[in-house]
């Protein structure tokens, strides 16, 4: 019986997934922490689902809205975990998903009163034996000069930090904060200064504006100075020069780090989210904007004067290659970006010039992800307010519905009921799940059609137990939720010394190619001929040697923390 074992909002939709072998509807009932029955029906047979392998019925019990603990579903026999149904459903959740960001923090001590379990020295610091992150030198034949790269976050389970993935995390974030100034629908909670569990509270920013802040100073550091060869550009990525040993706390890594080559993706992802930066910080401290807007400004002139520079997909020693050879969507954010801030015509004339621009070109299959972003700034020229012209802000408006439609058409196709196809489970496959939710969501802030916030709501049930696994990927959130994550800041598997994975983590997710090879051990099948792979649902490991099923990211989770804000608005609304 798979449920969303967290629970529901009173108002939004409640769907559950039986495996069975029935043929024939059976007899569901919902009841109360109490025992007594609240609601009865029969089940929908759905046949046997693709993706997991299982025979399937699926519930509807949204007509319970009463709101209380400890309700269960029964159907065959099956009795589910218990969840909830109440408006503050998902208000715990909204704050811990990005309070990992703060926990992966480089350049910083992480304090234990914030983070009970969690506290640790600043890493990368040049603090024996860390080589640090404060005079960085290239990597041999990538330039001369040296960079102060503090700061940032780790990007997932281990020490490198990346501006691509970076970028797209940041740009969640300060989208998470924009959306509550453009949305009409859904009486969206703005964040506030005093949210989060950061250094910087009291301050008078939004904590999410200061999260956010502590990853975009330092992408501006990754630039590469005047008067060095592609001046301007942004280094690709900083990590040690050879992957290291698992668990590992940041203070104690011993390898040298250098700076990768500059690459246009990486200069063009800095261009976008430090225009998008200048506008949103602009009314809590000026000069910092002025710095992002002159930032993005120069890094748009060295990406057009460098256009086809490209990050080496062998470069993968020690971290991850990051690599990608079509940067036309990248172009095509940068500009929407830049135009949404100062209006100026040569970057709308770039906007049109784009094969991204027309239609749905934006909105892969797939949704978007640090390699496909033309999404990023289409969601912003339909939302965002001021600028665009009329035209080409209600083309923009009707390709994100359009998008939308599309994901939706998926979810309703699958017995789950999350947008994703059986071609989809690839490392991080949870990722690809919330980037369509962020689609979908931000069609109903459009509409206002309910159907839009539903299909959103219905997607979060699957990341948190309504599963082939009966699995929440959330660590900390259901009754069977992801707890050994690969990271080697949270190897409490490895070594009892280390803390678990905190609450609030997400796992990557089930990936059908079983890339790694403890993955691969315990899941293939190999006494068949030829050897069996398990259907693409059931294809995770809860073991911190799978890199390729259970890592945690910063971009993940920025898109659990911008679909759970909006989730959160949700679950208030009236039944």
């Amino acid at each position: 019986m798979r449920v969303n074992q967290v629970g529901y909002p009173p108002s939004g939709p409640k769907r559950a997934t039986v495996v069975t072998d029935a043929a024939a509807p059976v007899p569901w009932r919902v009841s109360a922490g109490d025992g007594s029955t609240v609601a009865y029906g029969t089940t929908t047979p759905r046949g046997t689902d693709a993706s997991s392998g299982q025979r399937v019925h699926t519930v509807d019990f949204s007509a319970v809205t009463r709101a209380g603990s400890g309700y269960t579903l029964t159907a065959d026999g099956q009795t589910s975990h218990p969840f909830a149904i109440s408006p503050t459903v998902y208000d715990r959740l909204r704050s811990d998903a990005p309070h990992f960001l703060y926990l992966q923090r480089s350049g910083i001590p992480i304090a234990d009163a914030p983070a009970p379990g969690y506290g640790r020295p600043a890493g990368h610091l040049g603090v024996h034996p860390n080589q640090g992150d404060t005079s960085v030198p290239c990597l041999p034949g990538a330039g001369r000069h040296r960079l102060d790269v503090r700061g940032g976050w780790y990007d997932a389970g281990d020490h490198g930090k990346y501006v691509v993935s970076g970028a797209i995390a940041t740009c969640l974030l300060l989208g998470l904060y924009e959306r509550t100034r453009t949305a009409a629908e859904g009486r969206p909670r703005p964040p506030r200064d005093g949210d989060l569990r950061i250094p910087e509270h009291g301050d008078g920013v939004p904590d999410i504006l200061d999260e956010a802040r502590w990853e975009l100073e330092f992408l501006l550091r990754m630039r590469v100075p005047a008067g060095e060869p592609l001046a301007g550009m942004a280094h690709h990525k900083v990590h040690d020069d050879q992957w290291t040993g698992l668990p590992l706390s940041p203070d104690q890594d011993p390898r040298p780090r250098h700076l990768h080559p500059p690459s246009t993706a990486a200069t063009l992802d800095l261009a976008a989210t430090a225009a998008q930066g200048a506008r949103l910080y602009r009314p809590f401290d000026r000069a910092f904007a002025q710095r992002c807007l002159t930032a993005a400004r120069a890094a748009w002139a060295a990406a057009r004067a460098h256009p086809e520079v490209f990050a080496d997909a062998a470069d993968s020693t020690g971290g991850g290659a990051y690599d990608d050879g079509d940067v036309s969507d990248e172009f095509y954010w940068a500009a929407a970006e830049l135009f949404l801030t100062t209006g100026e015509p040569a970057f709308l004339t770039a906007l049109r010039a784009s094969p991204h621009h027309a239609g749905g070109a934006a909105f892969p299959p797939s949704g978007f992800s640090w390699r496909e972003v033309a999404a990023l700034g289409r969601l912003d020229l339909a939302t965002v307010p001021g600028r665009l012209p009329d035209a080409d802000r209600e083309a923009a408006r009707a390709s994100v519905v359009a998008a939308a439609d599309r994901y939706l058409e998926t979810a309703h196709g699958q017995a789950y009921g999350m947008p994703l196809t059986e071609g989809e489970y690839i490392q991080g496959s949870n990722a690809v799940v919330l980037d369509k939710l962020v689609v979908i969501a931000t069609a109903f802030d459009l509409t206002g059609e309910r159907r839009y916030r539903d299909g959103a709501l219905e997607g979060l049930d699957y990341l948190l137990g309504r599963n082939a696994l009966n699995q929440s990927y959330v660590t900390g959130y259901g009754a069977h939720h992801s707890h050994n994550q690969h990271s080697r800041l949270y190897g409490h598997q490895a070594d009892p010394a280390f803390p678990p994975p905190p609450p609030g983590a997400l796992a990557g997710g089930p990936s059908a190619g079983l890339e790694d090879p403890e993955a691969g051990r315990v899941l293939i099948d190999r006494t068949a001929d030829p050897p069996r792979r398990p259907p693409p649902q059931l294809c995770y490991l809860d073991d911190i040697a799978s890199w390729s099923t259970n890592e945690v990211a910063v971009n993940w989770n920025a898109a659990l923390s911008w679909v759970v804000s909006f989730a959160a608005d949700q679950a208030t609304a009236p039944p």
